[in-house]
């Protein structure tokens, strides 16, 4: 018995041991995952608060200026038009090309809050408006629901083939490419080409788009990955999480069978 005793105490000290080795290895490995993490959102917040930076220069230092400069030109146009109202053409035309140019500033701005083609035309037909100038073909493809997405989801889509396109028109030399989405729990997006790949330093240094893509999928509590080999044309991959799901450890993937 007590050799019985002896041995179950020798296996469960072993088997500790074997846990506690276990747990030990996977302390750099966490430690990795925990300072990729932290540097991803620091990344994100230097984004997000340049982005505020420059809407708020554009807004005051810009645009704020121009419409007080309209205001008074108006008041000079009004009496001008009860002094001299020949003198009138000139001023009015004038007045009518700055205010066609602060339109056009206003929409800008927008557009960089905003794609206004997701609201007039929804997130697939704005990719297909992005595809129609990527290569002589493209596919675009979207397998589920497309509409009651989340603003950010949308729009961290939207970017993201954006961006991925941009690649394929300037870098790829592509003649055929492909837009796959699919919604289940989340929202999945892949943008493939048949091109050439992208340039080695662009591949070395992660140019031309791929942080921002990453960091766009990252901001929503996403993924994204770039895949290219030269002669093998570039595969992005993204998933974007929906409401309602939770994972049970960042990085896997792997839904949680249950809410809590």
């Amino acid at each position: 018995m007590r050799a019985v005793v002896a041995h179950a105490v020798a296996m469960t000290a072993a088997f500790a041991a074997g846990a506690a080795a276990v747990r030990l290895a996977d302390v750099p490995r966490l430690r990795r995952l925990t300072d990729d993490l932290q540097r991803s959102r620091e990344r994100i917040l230097t984004a997000r608060e340049e982005e505020r930076r420059r809407l708020r220069r554009d807004l005051h230092d810009g645009l704020g200026p121009t419409l007080a400069s309209l205001a008074m030109s108006l008041d000079a146009a009004r009496i001008t038009l009860s002094g001299e109202p020949e003198r009138m053409e000139p001023l009015l035309s004038d007045l009518r090309d700055r205010l066609a140019t602060t339109v056009g500033e206003i929409r800008e701005i927008a557009h960089g809050l905003r794609p206004p083609s997701l609201d007039d035309l929804g997130l697939v037909a704005a990719i297909r408006t992005l595809a129609e100038r990527a290569c002589p073909q493209v596919e675009v493809r979207f397998d589920g629901e497309p509409d009651d997405l989340p603003a950010a989801v949308e729009v961290a889509a939207y970017r993201i083939v954006e961006a991925a396109l941009a690649n394929v028109r300037q870098h790829a030399r592509a003649s055929t490419a492909m837009v796959m989405l699919s919604r289940d729990h989340d929202l999945h997006l892949m943008v493939a080409d048949s091109g050439v790949g992208l340039p080695e330093p662009m591949r070395r240094n992660g140019s031309g788009g791929m942080a921002e893509m990453r960091e766009l999928a990252a901001e929503v509590g996403g993924s994204c990955t770039i895949t290219s080999r030269a002669g093998c044309g570039t595969v992005v991959s993204a998933r974007l999480p929906l409401p309602g799901r939770r994972y049970d450890r960042p990085g896997t993937g792997r839904a949680a069978d249950h809410e809590r």
